[in-house]
């Protein structure tokens, strides 16, 4: 029912308004603790705030590829389109992401650094990663005949997901600018709650956002995408 067509449209439409709800209230939340709550950084001052939108924008351009690529080996292994399709509804929101996740941090290592951009190993990644996205929506638009498109884009993100674990580990393998994890680490948080509660809001925003902004995608691609019928008769 899930992987069908007309199961997932019912689902997705009865639950997008609760969506829309949790998405505005952790919205609310996270940006009134954000600028109210959390304090400035003693170091960086006011422009540490931008973390509240660079880290879980990074977070989320990481784990919508890893979910892009476990949707194109499910099309792949069991041939169900759907997979395809929603891979597809998740890719132009994570470039999005992606995009967002890199300008902010220019903006924060212009304030912090003193430069827009340096080649260490996180942003080198980061950035390789948001071209993967850019490459994998080009396969979708590059071959004429959809099946093929979709296929060739699967087998891409399938391969090029190996980047999403460099782009995590990348400050714990080789030496950087960029700070090391401050949450998923060995020694536990290293963060204070007051900094570490309007992130984890903004986080479970931004997830939200994404679940709505996949939803209409979604759906967008199911009534309008350019796929033939009788690609769509063996969903």
């Amino acid at each position: 029912m899930f992987l069908k067509p007309k199961g997932l449209m019912q689902i997705t439409k009865s639950s997008l308004p609760w969506l829309l709800v949790f998405c505005f209230i952790f919205f609310i939340c996270g940006i009134f603790l954000a600028l109210l709550f959390s304090p400035d950084d003693y170091k960086q001052g006011e422009i540490v705030r931008i973390m509240y939108i660079h880290v879980p924008t990074a977070w989320m351009s990481l784990a919508i590829y890893m979910l892009i690529a476990l949707l194109s080996f499910a099309f792949l292994v069991w041939n169900n389109v759907i997979c395809g399709v929603l891979a597809r509804a998740a890719s132009s929101v994570g470039v999005v992401f992606a995009a967002v996740c890199l300008i902010t941090g220019s903006i924060w290592g212009k304030g912090t650094w003193g430069t827009w951009w340096v080649w260490d190993a996180r942003l080198t990644s980061m950035l390789i990663l948001f071209f993967s996205y850019v490459g994998y929506l080009m396969l979708w638009n590059f071959f004429s005949d959809e099946a093929r498109a979709m296929k060739s884009a699967s087998v891409f993100a399938i391969f090029s997901a190996i980047n999403v674990p460099i782009v995590k580990f990348s400050v714990n393998l080789w030496s950087t600018l960029h700070q090391p994890a401050s949450i998923l680490r060995a020694g536990g948080v290293a963060i204070d709650n007051s900094m570490l509660i309007p992130l984890i809001a903004m986080f479970i925003f931004f997830i939200f956002l994404f679940l709505v902004l996949w939803v209409l995608n979604s759906h967008k691609l199911i009534d309008t995408y350019k796929i033939k019928k009788e690609i769509v008769l063996r969903f």
